[in-house]
C-alpha cells in the first residue's frame, strides 16, 4: 500500500504536467482523464493474518509515463525475463552476459538525435563478425537518466545477451571488456566514450539484470519540472523501449503463449479477504473488507505468480 500511495501521488504530478500538453493539442482530453483516474479504485486480497496482500483489480491508464502503470509493467517484465532466462538456460543450454553501453551526456536539444544514433550504432555493433558469432539472442532496454546539476541527459542501453557456454572457455570466442569498449567507440565514431560495463550473469540471479525490466526513465527524474518532463516525453514517445532478438524473441513468443508457464512458481498464499480502496486525494481510503466468495477463492488462490519485485 505504501508504494501504491507514493506512485498515485506522483501520478497527480504527471496529470498536472500533462495539462499543458492537452492545451497544446499534443495529447487528448481523454488521455488526461485516464491518467487522472488511474488506480483510483483498488481491490486488494489478503491472507488470514493480513500480512500478505496483493492487488487483484484496479483501473489503469496504461500510459508509459504513469508512475503506477510503469511500476506494474516493470514487475511483469522482470518476471518474464527471469522465466525466459530459466528456459534458455535449461532448454537451449545458454549462459548470459550483461552489457551496458554508454556515451557522454547530452543537452536536451540533442537527446532525440542521440537516441537515433544509439539505435544505429547498436545495429552496426551486432553486425560485426566477432559479435554476430557469439550473440544467440538479446533483450535490450533503452534508459534515460537526468543530471539536475548539469541539466543534461544520459541515454544508455542495458543488454542481456545469450551466449553458448563455450563463450567463457574458448579464447577465440571470448570478448574482453576493453574490446567491447573499442568496438562501441568504432561504431559510434566517438573516441570520447571511456566506459562500457560487461559481466557474466551468475545463476540468473544477478539483480543487475533486472535493470532491463525497470523503468526507461525514473519518475524522480522526469517529474522534476514541466520542462524536463516535456524533454522526456518527446524523446520517449512512440519509441520501442525493450527489443528482443534471436532466442529471446522466440522465448517471448512462447512466454506470451503460456508455453513457459512450467517455469513460473505457484503463489502458495491462501487469500481469504477482499479489501476495497478508493483514492481520497492524498491516500487510499478503505471502503470495505469482506471474506472472498467461494467463486473468488477458486479464481484467486493457487495461481501462478505473474510478477517479480523490483525497486
Amino acid at each position: 500500500m505504501v508504494k501504491s500511495t507514493k506512485k498515485k501521488r506522483k501520478n497527480g504530478v504527471l496529470a498536472y504536467f500533462m495539462e499543458k500538453l492537452v492545451s497544446e493539442n499534443v495529447v487528448s482530453e481523454n488521455t488526461l482523464k485516464l491518467i487522472r483516474e488511474c488506480n483510483t479504485f483498488m481491490m486488494m486480497v489478503a491472507d488470514e493474518s493480513m500480512e500478505k496482500k496483493k492487488q487483484h483489480k484496479g483501473n489503469t491508464c496504461k500510459n508509459r509515463f504513469c508512475p503506477i502503470c510503469a511500476w506494474k509493467k516493470s514487475r511483469k517484465d522482470a518476471l518474464a525475463l527471469s522465466v525466459m532466462m530459466a528456459y534458455l538456460k535449461q532448454e537451449e543450454n545458454k549462459e548470459f552476459i550483461f552489457l551496458t553501453l554508454t556515451a557522454p551526456n547530452v543537452p536536451a536539444e540533442e537527446l532525440e538525435d542521440e537516441i537515433k544514433d544509439y539505435n544505429h550504432s547498436f545495429k552496426k555493433l551486432m553486425e560485426r563478425k566477432e559479435i554476430k558469432k557469439i550473440v544467440k539472442g538479446y533483450a535490450r532496454k533503452l534508459e534515460i537518466t537526468y543530471n539536475e546539476e548539469r541539466d543534461d541527459y544520459h541515454p544508455h542501453f542495458h543488454v542481456l545477451i545469450a551466449v553458448n557456454k563455450s563463450y567463457f572457455t574458448q579464447t577465440a570466442q571470448y570478448i574482453s571488456r576493453d574490446r567491447w569498449l573499442e568496438l562501441w567507440q568504432q561504431v559510434t565514431k566517438n573516441p570520447l566514450i571511456t566506459q562500457v560495463d560487461v559481466r557474466k550473469v551468475r545463476n540468473g540471479r544477478d539483480d543487475k539484470v533486472y535493470e532491463i525490466a525497470k523503468y526507461s526513465a525514473k519518475d524522480s527524474d522526469y517529474l522534476i519540472n514541466q520542462e524536463v518532463f516535456e524533454v522526456f516525453y518527446k524523446a520517449l514517445k512512440g519509441k520501442r523501449l525493450i527489443v528482443f532478438s534471436g532466442l529471446f524473441k522466440d522465448a517471448m513468443t512462447k512466454f506470451k503463449n503460456g508455453e513457459l508457464d512450467g517455469y513460473k512458481e505457484k503463489d502458495v498464499t491462501k487469500y481469504v479477504y477482499a479489501i476495497m480502496y478508493n483514492w481520497g486525494g492524498k491516500k487510499y481510503l478503505e471502503l470495505e473488507k469482506r471474506y472472498l466468495t467461494e467463486e473468488e477463492m477458486k479464481e484467486i488462490n493457487g495461481q501462478l505468480i505473474d510478477e517479480k519485485e523490483v525497486d
